[in-house]
Order: C-alpha cells, then structure tokens, then sequence
C-alpha cells in the first residue's frame, strides 16, 4: 500500500462500523462527498473495492474485511503508542465498563483499593449492558470490562474473577422465609418482579428456571435493583438477587435467602479484545483484578 493515509482508514472504520456513508459522515462530522472521496482514493491505494452498494445498505468485499481487521490492529497500535507517550508525562487512562447489576457494589472498594497502589494510572468507568459492551469493546471504544458469562465471541477474552450465588428475595414475614431445602420450583406460582431483559442478569435466571422447567410469573419490570429490592418491600412480589445486594442491603422490610445447595449463581470476570500488543497500564489493572479476588 502506496501513500497510507491514517485518516482514510479511520474513515473506512467508521463506515465499516456503521454500514453507512451518511452516519458515518455525521459521526466524523466531515461531509459525506469528502468520505466518499476518502474511501475512493483508498481503494485506488490498494487496487480492490470495499464496499459492495446493496439496496440495505453497504457490505464488506473480502478485501474490504481484511482490510478492516488489519485496521483495527493498526488503530489499536497507534493509540497504544500514544498512550504510552502520554504515560511519560502524565497519567495513563483505563476505559473501563461494568455492567449496572455489579457497578455501585464492585467499584467503589475496588477503586479505593486500586488507588492505594500508587500506579500511575486514571480508570474511567462508564456503566452498560452487556450487549452495549461487547460492541464497544469490540470497537475499541474501552479497554476493559466486567460482565456475567457466558460471552460468547470469539474476538474477546473473558477471564474468570469469582463465581456469585444468586438469592431468593422476600419480604419479610413471606411464606418461604423459613422453608428448608429452598427450590426453583417453590417461586413457580408466586408473583416475580425482574430487571428489563437487557440485563444478563436476567439472562443467567432464565436460564437456570429452563433447566429445572420453572416457569416464573412476572408481574413488574424494571432497570434497578434498587427498585427491585423497594417493590418486594412493598410486597408487590418476589425476585432473585445477585449477593453482593444483600451485602449492602441495610433494610430489614425484607430477607435473602439461599437456595438448596447454593448452586444458583453467575461468573463474574474481566473482558477484553484479543490484542497482539502489550498495553502495560491496561495489563497492570487486570493483574490487579485477579490478584484481588484470588485472595
């Protein structure tokens, strides 16, 4: 490739990304004859079309999907030398995302925690779902995240922190605050309040009421667990909760309790794009997520 232009890569990125001439224009806030012009003269660069034109929008060529995986790479390459200028001078910047039903009970300690080591190194956490993250961490839009499994792409590495049971909520005084031998089967007939569908959390309960053929009745939706823990106080119904709730949970308008066993529960761990490139900073995070819930 003959007079690489960064920026007409960065161009075919976004149009790559967004499968549009006139979002990606928006988002690169150039007009769209300019990127059309930016993607022609790259095309002349490597003598191969991109894009093919459909009806619904724009489609990789072959050539056009090797070129966005080396892009990528080069991206990835370039902003990693950056950062590593920048390091010398001030300090590096972790993109971070969690996932809302861990957020505000993982972080604060954990940060507080982190920033007692000294590094040289500033997290800046922004807060998703699930699917939201694994796209952005795909685009590069953030380093690191930690999410529930199951993750199932293969351009992302998933390392596993620890496992978390998962609670039966009650109001107290409910008929099942004392039972023993607590099942799945035991909240079948019973009004059920859960998080919006887009929470993997909701995900990891349905899939262990499928294995064991539970089918729940669910009377309320909503996107806290906050507002989740405040409906079954106010005896609107019951739900199940991840235990660091409990943990923090100071109200006693309400009850947890295990499951038999204990073997309802979600894996918790760090995500990442597959890089071919060590980033140190990003590197120093995650030893010191492993390291953390290892002890």
């Amino acid at each position: 490739m003959h007079n690489f232009d960064y920026n007409q890569m960065l161009h075919f990125i976004a149009v790559a990304k967004h499968k549009s001439f006139t979002k990606a224009s928006n988002i690169l806030s150039i007009s769209q004859p300019a990127l059309s012009r930016s993607i022609q003269k790259l095309e002349q660069n490597i003598s191969n079309p991109l894009f093919q034109r459909l009806p619904k929008g724009l489609k990789l060529t072959p050539a056009g999907s090797t070129l966005l995986k080396r892009s990528y790479e080069i991206k990835d390459l370039v902003e990693l030398t950056q950062k590593e200028i920048e390091e010398v001078k001030e300090k590096a910047v972790i993109r971070l995302a969690v996932i809302p039903t861990i957020a505000p009970y993982l972080l604060p300690n954990l940060l507080k925690e982190f920033n007692k080591k000294k590094f040289n190194i500033k997290i800046q956490v922004r807060e998703d779902t699930t699917e939201n993250i694994i796209t952005s961490c795909k685009d590069g839009e953030i380093d690191l995240a930690i999410v529930a499994s199951p993750i199932n792409d293969k351009s992302l590495s998933f390392s596993p922190l620890f496992k978390e049971e998962l609670l039966l909520l009650l109001p107290k005084g409910h008929q099942l605050e004392h039972k023993k031998d607590l099942e799945l089967k035991d909240i079948e007939a019973l009004p059920f309040i859960s998080l919006d569908q887009k929470h993997c959390l909701s995900e990891n309960i349905e899939y262990y009421c499928q294995r064991k053929s539970v089918s729940r009745i669910e009377i309320e939706k909503t996107n806290q667990l906050a507002t989740i823990q405040e409906l079954v106080s106010l005896k609107h119904g019951i739900s199940i909760m991840p235990q660091m709730a409990k943990k923090y949970d100071k109200s006693k308008s309400r009850v947890y309790r295990s499951f038999s066993n204990g073997n309802i529960a979600r894996e918790i761990g760090i995500l990442s794009r597959v890089r071919k490139y060590e980033d140190k900073s990003i590197d120093s995070f995650k030893k010191f997520l492993i390291e953390s819930y290892r002890e």
